[in-house]
């Protein structure tokens, strides 16, 4: 397993699914973590629980990403915590599927863009200034960025800009040996929409018929696995990078 005693570790959007098996999996590895949300104390609380349980030390702070300000405070209170911030996580979002863009209204693009776009934006943004050289900046970014799908034509955008963001501040952050990637998740089962997907659902069978390892939807785990490597040392020299995490399936 990855090494990450002494990393300070923040996750954005880490009290459930993706986000809370990327803080889980950090903290197993020794990080120390922090647990951001913004407005799901319970289960804030809870992952603090269980990130100390695996090893790690961990705090939660509430705080909105699509508000810069509440953005600042995220940093001041993580170094605050800890010290030096060494990984960042952008991966706080919210999804719309199955819906036509002429159906897309001014109120849903406007949620969307704001978490989806400027909170990625400026997530990264301001990790960039505060992550420590040689420190380590990942994106959690969507399948539906690789090729175009119907019905999640607002989604897919949101999350395309920071994609593009990621290979830009993997050039301008390259000298001072911070590594930038985005991690491409497909569907994955107990994340976003998919928390409380029914055994019966469409999507295990149209899932099952497209992924080639395993035959099933994605698994938080999944995206996991791919966020511990980026943060370890092995991805040293891995930048700018697009993974797609889809059990084999070509987008």
């Amino acid at each position: 397993m990855t090494d990450l005693s002494g990393k300070v570790a923040l996750i954005t959007g880490s009290t459930r699914g993706i986000g809370r098996a990327i803080a889980l999996r950090y903290a197993s590895c020794g990080a120390s973590v922090v647990i951001n949300h913004r407005d799901d104390d319970a289960n804030a609380a809870q992952t603090v629980k269980d990130a100390e349980a695996v090893g790690g030390r961990a705090v939660a702070v509430r705080a909105d990403v699509s508000k810069t300000a509440d953005l600042d405070r995220l940093f001041e209170d993580t170094r605050a915590a800890f010290g030096d911030l060494h990984i960042v996580v952008a991966n706080a979002g919210v999804e719309i599927i199955d819906q036509p863009v002429l159906e897309v209204t001014e109120e849903q693009f406007d949620r969307l863009f704001a978490l989806n776009t400027k909170g990625a934006f400026f997530t990264l943004q301001k990790a960039a200034r505060q992550v420590v050289d040689g420190g380590r900046l990942l994106y959690i970014g969507s399948s539906t960025t690789c090729s175009p799908f119907a019905g999640v034509g607002l989604y897919g955008s949101s999350k395309m800009a920071p994609r593009y963001l990621v290979g830009v501040l993997a050039l301008e952050l390259g000298k001072r040996g911070v590594t930038v990637n985005t991690i491409l998740p497909t569907v994955i089962e107990g994340a976003g929409v998919f928390t409380d997907i029914a055994a019966d659902d469409r999507y295990h069978a149209m899932n099952a018929a497209m992924r080639p390892i395993g035959g099933r939807m994605g698994r938080p785990s999944d995206v996991a696995d791919a966020a511990e490597y980026f943060a370890s040392d092995l991805a040293g020299w891995v930048s700018g990078q697009h993974l797609l995490v889809s059990g084999g399936a070509q987008m």
